[in-house]
């Protein structure tokens, strides 16, 4: 018999989602400042997709088999999932400190696989750590706590490219000296985050039947694959539609992630990334344009989890992603710098709804003991679009977009909208979930 879950306060919940601001300004560095760097270091634009196989790739390994060994983990003292998000902000910081001393495109590609580990080994462990912990009625507000601590961690990555170079003039080895502070400062922030949220919020102990089915089937080397594989057989139909969603939608925002700086840097200043101090103004403005959709989306977060209640988690998000693909096909029409604070209303929007209504239409329909599996599996439905990308785009770039990024991104833009209309064939049988 399951034991009730005590119903927290609206600042309890606050706190336990800490760790994502941590874990997100460190993804949103990613977005936003590694394809820079490759910049930088002289990568050709249809080389930028493989350069970054490393973060989908990790995921698709990594994050599923963390997730199966933290639904098999218990520790009296050290909990299930924190020990595994703790583990993860570790090798973040690590990371994150190391990436602005890269020498060489394969340097940073390097230290991108393990920035990978870390945020891989952290992110689904803590989303099933937010599932475990809050009852059906308050998982809308824990998960779109979650999307709130994503635009606001990503708003400081983004804002950090347009005001730390300010502060940080010139050039250290082959990059911006700005850059090595952004870095720095997600190297504190990962493991600082991630430990005020296991400081303020205690795990909710597994009852005695749910200790003894631990005991029957102990962790081992083999169970993580295996838990994985009777999953995969078992999934609801809602997530088998829902990959459906994301095939096209992570695909695009692959896209867009790669190209928005060298688009802003054509539309708005007419420059590419052979002109690195022309070209930095645009990686600048793109951080400036960026913290605004992310202020966007941690301003528009809990009202998202309000309308999901009202009127149903897939039109929530069909509403959202369509808003999304509007952003992207005025993207690279924008030839005032200034309009792109207009533009990108539509980004943000979207971003706050991927980042916790897709989860709401999972936990309805899944296991509560096996939600550590089932958030991996949903990153292997994220990360695949994403290698699918990685390996793909630059053949489509070269050959049908002619190297444009402003191409690129009127790409994204079309796949985005096929997106949202897939997301209305998603079938919701809960009725707390359906329209």
């Amino acid at each position: 018999m399951d034991i009730p879950k005590v119903k927290l306060s609206f600042w309890q919940i606050i706190n336990m989602n800490i760790g994502f601001f941590g874990v997100q300004y460190s993804f949103g560095l990613q977005q936003s400042a590694v394809n820079p760097i490759y910049d930088f270091l002289h990568a050709s634009p249809d080389q930028i997709p493989l350069l970054n196989l490393a973060g989908p790739l990790t995921g698709l390994l990594i994050q599923p088999i963390i997730g199966a060994m933290s639904d098999k983990t218990w520790h009296p003292k050290w909990g299930r999932r924190k020990p595994y998000f703790f583990v993860g902000a570790i090798i973040c910081s690590i990371a994150l400190f190391m990436f602005p001393f890269s020498s060489s495109l394969w340097m940073a590609a390097g230290l991108l696989w393990i920035l990978d580990v870390g945020n891989n080994t952290a992110m689904e462990p803590y989303r099933a750590f937010i599932a475990d912990t809050l009852d059906e009625e308050q998982q809308p507000m824990g998960f779109q706590a979650q999307s709130f601590f994503t635009g606001f961690g990503q708003f400081l990555s983004y804002i950090s490219l347009f005001l730390f170079p300010i502060f940080f003039v010139g050039y250290t080895g082959s990059l911006p000296t700005w850059i090595y502070a952004s870095f720095f400062l997600g190297a504190i922030l990962s493991i600082g985050s991630i430990w005020w949220s296991m400081r303020k919020t205690e795990e909710i102990p597994p009852t005695a039947i749910e200790l003894a089915i631990l005991k029957s089937e102990p962790l081992n080397i083999l169970s993580p694959f295996v838990d994985i594989y009777k999953a995969v057989l078992n999934m609801p139909s809602v997530m088998w539609q829902l990959f459906l969603v994301y095939l096209f939608q992570w695909y695009a925002m692959m896209c867009y992630w790669q190209n928005n700086s060298k688009s802003i840097a054509l539309s708005v200043w007419d420059t590419t990334p052979s002109n690195p101090e022309a070209y930095e103004k645009a990686v600048e403005w793109n951080g400036l344009i960026g913290a605004f959709g992310f202020i966007v989306t941690f301003s528009i977060a809990f009202y998202l989890a309000k309308l999901a209640k009202k009127h149903g988690a897939k039109i929530v998000h069909f509403v959202c992603l369509f808003l999304g693909a509007i952003s992207l096909f005025f993207f690279p029409q924008v030839h005032n710098q200034y309009l792109f604070f207009l533009v990108i209303i539509g980004y943000g929007i979207a971003w706050a709804s991927m980042m916790g209504i897709p989860y709401l239409m999972v936990v309805a329909v899944i296991p509560k003991e096996r939600y550590g599996v089932y958030m991996g599996i949903i990153n292997m439905m994220i990360v695949i679009p994403m290698i699918i990308q990685n390996v793909s785009f630059g053949y489509i770039l070269r050959n049908f977009l002619d190297n444009d990024p402003r191409q690129a991104i009127n790409f994204a833009a079309v796949l985005l909208l096929i997106a949202a209309m897939c997301t209305l064939l998603i079938k919701i049988r809960n009725t707390k979930l359906n329209e």
